[in-house]
Parts: structure tokens; sequence; C-alpha cells
């Protein structure tokens, strides 16, 4: 039998990973298994409270204390050295049940529908380096526009598998993976990758993820990024970016960037067709201790811009606080305002205002799409919303409390001509706590 291999974009942004990995210099690890360990703890309090405007009867209301312990160890002497991380968290429920929990901070029982006193989870992940890539296997923290863990709520997400990362050149890293399995964030247990809005046909999964990138910042100012990845027998997803920030002097600087994905399905195409090019484009002035940003985002394709489940690798200007603005055929605008009150001040103390508003037809999307039917509307024709959000920030400086940081959101979302069947008309208010201690 005669078999031919495809050079798929793909199969190539995998092969660049390995390419610089005959460039590597023959530096052996220096650090130690014990003496280049560490430990760290953050604790975090987190509300949410999550009033749809339109059911009143469907809040949620959540508070709870997370707490994460992270263990990473040095590498033991040689050319070629191991090491072992750890994690271990603790999820307490505080305040949330009784019909008002369901925000997502915390699991819900699929036995009485409520929230559980606590939840928890730990995991393992061994490593190997040489030169200068390393290896690891096992429970990961991931964060791509490819594949992100979500870090959002009171505990993060993190993905089983493997990955492979590279620095031997100068401003450039190159890495690639596959991961099989997810812990949500508001979960115990492992589960397949899934996707955060198709609807997978009942007794269907994808296998696993791959996915491989480069990234640049060789240059003052400027960062690129190049992405591919597969999740089997859904989707091959392409991603670039490229941002400049041009310092005109000490006071005014400007920020033009570009982000671009492509998203196509693959193998037994389980969420339908997919042929979706998704893009953002944002400009920001910054003049001393404030900023100004003006974003244009844009979804070419009759399904929205799907990505991870409740991840966060979704790389575009117009993702916020409750809606992502990724609808089918959907155009939004973005104007944010931020300011530092270290001009007053007050350093640690920082503030975010922004408004976007969008458009799309609902009605374009396929009734009989196997995955994104639930985005059809018959009089969506001119769906609209908009969504306004205010981000206050403060982290202490100094003392027995530094680094402690407080965070106050609150997220306004209202939809119209079908599109309230989607993003819910939502008034959401977070308080996030957080408190890291560095035990070594």
């Amino acid at each position: 039998m005669k078999t031919s291999l495809t050079f798929t974009p793909l199969f190539l942004a995998i092969a660049a990973t390995i390419v610089p990995l005959a460039h590597a210099a023959d530096t052996p690890t220096t650090d130690g298994f014990v003496e280049g360990s560490s430990f760290k703890i953050n604790t975090r309090n987190y509300y949410m409270n999550r009033d749809r405007r339109d059911i009143h009867t469907d809040d949620s209301k959540e508070w709870g204390q997370g707490i994460i312990g992270i263990f990473e160890s040095g590498y033991t002497p040689g050319t070629v050295g191991f090491g072992l991380d750890a994690n271990a968290m603790l999820g307490l429920k505080l305040d949330g049940g009784g019909g008002t929990d369901g925000s997502s901070i915390l699991p819900v029982s699929s036995g009485n529908g409520k929230a559980p006193s606590s939840f928890s989870t730990a995991g393992a992940t061994l490593k190997m380096r040489a030169f200068d890539t390393e290896l690891k296997a096992g429970d990961l923290f991931l964060n791509n526009p490819v594949i992100a863990g979500g870090m959002t709520r009171m505990l993060p997400q993190t993905f089983r598998g493997v990955s492979l990362t590279n620095h031997s050149l100068d401003g450039w890293m190159f890495e690639g993976g596959q991961a099989s399995f997810t812990k949500l964030y508001n979960q115990s247990g492992h589960r397949r990758i899934g996707t955060s809005y198709g609807a997978l046909p009942n007794g269907e999964d994808s296998q696993h993820l791959d996915w491989a990138g480069v990234s640049f910042s060789g240059l003052p100012g400027l960062t690129s990024n190049l992405y591919a990845s597969e999740l089997k027998d859904i989707w091959n997803q392409y991603y670039y970016d490229l941002d400049y920030t041009w310092q005109l002097n000490e006071l005014v600087s400007l920020n033009p960037g570009l982000h671009y994905y492509h998203t196509q399905d693959t193998g037994k195409a389980l969420l339908g067709n997919i042929d979706n090019n998704t893009y953002s484009l944002h400009f920001t002035v910054g003049v001393g201790n404030h900023s100004v940003t003006a974003a244009y985002q844009r979804v070419n394709g009759n399904t929205p811009f799907d990505y991870i489940s409740q991840g966060d690798s979704i790389y575009l200007d117009n993702s916020q606080q409750y809606s992502d603005f990724n609808g089918p055929n959907e155009r939004s605008w973005k104007l944010k305002y931020a300011y530092d009150f270290i001009g007053l001040g007050l350093p640690g103390l920082t503030s975010a205002v922004s408004y976007i508003s969008g458009k799309t037809d609902l009605t374009t999307v396929d009734p009989d799409s196997r995955g994104y039917s639930s985005w059809y509307s018959a009089d969506g024709k001119n769906a609209k919303h908009w969504e306004r959000d205010i981000d206050l920030k403060y982290v202490v400086q100094g003392g027995k409390a530094k680094d402690l940081a407080v965070r106050l959101q609150w997220a306004t979302n209202r939809g119209g001509n079908g599109y309230a069947a989607v993003d819910r008309d939502v008034d959401e208010y977070r308080v996030i706590v957080d408190y890291p201690i560095d035990v070594f």
C-alpha cells in the first residue's frame, strides 16, 4: 500500500517547533531539583451576582473561597535534567444554593441541582529539560491563542497532555503539544475537551487537540504570534497577531494591533460545516496615565467564532466580561478609557471603562446546523446588543499585605431583535480578592 504525506499548515507549524532543537547551545542544566524549587499559594475570594433582567426568577448569586497551591521543582543536574511540578486546588462554598447558584463559580450537583459545600482536585506534571527545550507531561497550565485555560473564575482550568517549548533563538519562542482532557474551573474531575458554543451530538467527542505555534518579541515594542491547532473531528484553527507600541516621547505612545482567526471543519465535522474568518483591529493612544482604545471586530461566517470550552483562548479585542461579540456575521465596535491613578499619587490603583456595540443577521445561520442551530432566530434580521463594563483594581504596594489585590467588575449587557436568546439581558457584578503567598 502506498501512502502519502500531506504538508498541511498544521504539519508545518509543528515542524517549526522541532527545527530549532538542532541549534540549541550545549549548555547543561545548572539549578538543582531542590535548589531551583518553589512553592506558591494563591487564595482567591470570589463573589459573582448575575442578575438576569429578562427572567428575574433565574438570577444567580454565588460566593466562594478558592485556594490553589503550586509546587515547581528545579531540574536535576546534567545535560538532561528532570523535574516534577504539582498542584492542589480547593473550592469552598460560602454562599450559593437554593436556586441562587449556577453563575459558574461553583459546580452544580446533578442530584439536587445545588452547589456542594466544597470541591477539590490535584495534579502533577513530569518535566524534562535539555539545552533550551522543555518537555512536560501531565496536568498543564496552558495559555496561548488556540488553547488557554480559563483564569477568570475562582479556580483555574487545566489540561492533561504533553507540551514542548523551545527558546533557542533570542526573541523567539516555539511550542507545540497535545491535550486530551481538561479540568474545568468549577469542576473536580476531568472530561474530554469541548467547545464553548457548539453542541456536540450525543455520544460524540473530540479525542484530543493538537497545537503548535511561534512567538516573536525580538524588536522593541513589537510582538507577533502564529499558531495552528486541530480539534480532532471538529476543526482546524489558525491564528495570527501583530502588535506594535510606538513611544513618541516620554508622554505619548501609539499602539495599533491586529488579531486574526481562521476556523475550518475537519474529519467527521461533528459540529457540521465551519468556514469562519474572524478578526479584530485596535488602536490605542496613551497620554501619560490615560489611554483611549478604539477597536473593530468582524466575524465572517454563518457560525459563531468558537473556542475551547470555558477557556480564554479568544484573543479578540471585543471579548468582554459577559459577551464575546462573536455571533455569526457579527460586527462590533468598542471604545475604552483606562486610567492609572499613580498620576494622582495612588500607585496600584487602576481603572477602565468600556462600551461595545454589536449587530448581526441571525437569520443567515443554518437552522438545521448540527452544532450551532441555537443561534438561528427568525426575528434576528437586525439583531443588536451592547455591553458596558467598569473595572476597578487595587494592588497593595508594600507591607505585610503586599500584592493583595482587590478587583471590582460591573457589566451590563442588553440585546434585542432575537439576540436576547443568545446573550441575555444581564447586570453582572464581581468582587475578587487575591492574596498570593510565596512560601519559598
